[in-house]
């Protein structure tokens, strides 16, 4: 039987150091909030109300699910193959007459328009020396254009194009920002098994040396699902632009969005923080745009009365007074850890500030434009690789996201005796995101997201922390990424970058279902890219009627809440 091997990532938050400013993972979200002037956050955040439930409630039976992690093996994509024999320092990727591609289809491939954005899922097949084969899960993506555009795979502009005629093969290179390794990718396309769809073989090399082999499939975004624009009910309401960096993450208060931005992965724009006036929701009046010299690229965003909290990705938290709620002026900045503060939450009288590879850093709030630090907490070696990427607070514990070391459930109802209560691992090499926390049928659960290509839900019974078991689960495309969500009683809403806004509906947690979506990614957009992390990354449902959606190109989204 062939081992299984997950790709080798860097062991740093996905969201702060991959690629820079690779993605930007947010925070939990408030309580709701109601009225013409919306009331000042109480800063308790938001769950599943005890025992929440439709017509029909749950009644808290369950099967424990095995855990497969995100990547399915789903057998060879394609009867093409790559010819692996040879000298591997003189056998080149880019060499075509190596690809036997004998049984594939011409004419099909004759037919695919020769645009588009295309998440690739791959299996690379590497011969071992005792003869065997090793699987190890791949990932790509590329970008084509029509009308002169700069053609590109992993963001960087393509070294071969042939794509006329019946052909397929696409070739393109990445220096590792890390190491310096330069890496080569080949597609070679072979079948189309349905419109939007590509499938076909594919070789890397590193550093001029044969690295593996495999097949792949190639998915045009938005998924191939047959979905219309929406559905449920879930309406656009209005769309306002978002002229710094990438929109990541939005907060509301005070009939205010504040929107902030990471810098834009071309590394042309700066990021930083947008305001909006959002009294009248369908026509949103922008107040404010702020970017710091050297810190700009802003990740979450929280707040708790006059205080608007940011989490900054080189300097830390960031305090900004918002008495003024369009114009806020700046108060400090709070200490943090080498990688600054990725995400932010508030709950009750404390601020959490995630800063990834180390610490989350604690203050009291009680005072909130003079905040206290009052404890730096770790998830203990043993159970931490990466650190904490984002975390959810609920009656007394610290649910953290905790990267490539997992889920962990971490006491903090006496920040002097902060314990760690129990672990979820989800698979080798799987990212611990972001998640949701509340109570169904007298139990406590957890719905959880990763990061990264086939992320996506889980559904956990955290009621004993020391035995996390899996309950439920919610996917998507193989090719996309889950990214935040909020809970409101029964509903679940997610932001999920390429796939835009899904509501499901987890009132009977087992079976998460979906009852509305709306897609966000639009291909005719200026400034897509081939990006995993690209599309609908922040959302917000303040108990107002709407949801807030932060797109990094779009911008800021208002629905209409369920």
């Amino acid at each position: 039987m062939p081992s299984v091997l997950r790709p080798s990532l860097v062991l740093l938050s996905s969201c702060v150091l991959l690629l820079s400013t690779l993605s930007a993972c947010d925070d939990a979200d408030s309580t709701p909030d109601a009225g013409p002037w919306l009331p000042e956050d109480s800063g308790t955040t938001d769950s599943g109300t005890p025992d929440a439930g439709a017509e029909a409630p749950w009644d808290g039976g369950y099967t424990v699910l095995e855990e497969h992690g995100d990547w399915i093996d789903r057998g060879r994509f394609s009867p093409c193959e790559f010819n692996q024999q040879g000298d591997p320092t003189t056998l080149r990727c880019d060499d075509l007459s190596r690809y036997d591609l004998s049984e594939c289809s011409p004419e099909a491939l004759a037919q695919v328009a020769p645009h588009g954005v295309y998440l690739v899922d791959m299996r690379g097949e590497r011969l071992l020396a005792d003869g065997g084969t090793q699987i190890v899960p791949d990932f790509t993506s590329y970008q084509l254009f029509s009308d002169g555009g700069t053609d590109t795979l992993n963001g960087q502009p393509l070294l071969t194009r042939s794509t006329d005629g019946g052909s397929f093969f696409v070739v393109g290179s990445r220096t590792s920002p890390f190491n310096g390794a330069v890496t080569v990718t080949a597609l070679a396309g072979c079948q189309v098994p349905s419109p939007g769809i590509i499938t076909g073989c594919y070789a890397r090399c590193t550093n001029g040396r044969f690295s593996r082999a495999g097949t792949f499939e190639a998915q045009r975004m938005p998924s191939q699902r047959g979905e219309g624009e929406s559905s449920g009910g879930l309406r656009l309401i209005s769309e306002s632009l978002v002229a710094l960096g990438d929109a990541v993450d939005v907060y509301v208060t005070k009939n205010h969005a504040y929107v902030v931005s990471i810098n834009d992965f071309a590394g042309t724009k700066n990021g930083g923080l947008t305001v909006f006036d959002v009294s009248d929701r369908a026509h949103p009046l922008f107040k404010a745009s702020i970017s710091l010299p050297g810190d700009s690229s802003w990740n979450g965003v929280w707040a708790k009365e006059d205080a608007l909290y940011i989490a900054g990705n080189s300097a830390g938290v960031v305090v900004y007074d918002i008495s003024n709620p369009s114009q806020p002026e700046y108060v400090r900045h709070l200490p943090a850890g080498q990688y600054g503060a990725h995400t932010v939450l508030v709950d009750g009288n404390r601020l959490y500030a995630m800063s990834p590879g180390e610490v989350t850093f604690v203050h009291d709030v009680t005072s909130p434009l003079e905040p206290v630090l009052r404890q730096r907490i770790t998830v203990p070696s043993e159970f931490s690789v990466g650190g904490a990427h984002d975390a959810f607070a609920y009656e007394g514990r610290l649910y953290v996201s905790n990267a490539f070391g997992g889920y962990s459930i971490m006491d903090v109802s006496d920040l002097d005796n902060v314990r760690h209560l129990g672990q979820y691992v989800h698979g080798f090499n799987a990212y611990a995101h972001h998640s949701a926390v509340g109570t169904f049928a007298g139990r406590t659960i957890a719905f959880e997201g990763t990061e990264f290509n086939g992320a996506h839900l889980r559904v956990l019974d955290v009621t004993d922390p020391a035995n996390i078991v899996k309950i439920g689960e919610f996917r998507l495309s193989p090719v996309t990424s889950i990214h935040n969500l909020i809970l409101k009683g029964h509903l679940l809403y997610i932001a999920w970058y390429h796939e835009g806004v899904r509501v499901l509906d987890v009132s009977n947690p087992t079976q998460p279902r979906q009852v509305a979506h709306y897609n966000t990614f639009r291909e005719s957009d200026p400034g897509r890219t081939d990006n995993l992390f690209e599309g609908t990354f922040g959302i917000r449902v303040p108990g107002d009627g709407y949801v807030y959606a932060a797109d990094s190109v779009r911008g800021l989204l208002i629905l209409n809440e369920l």
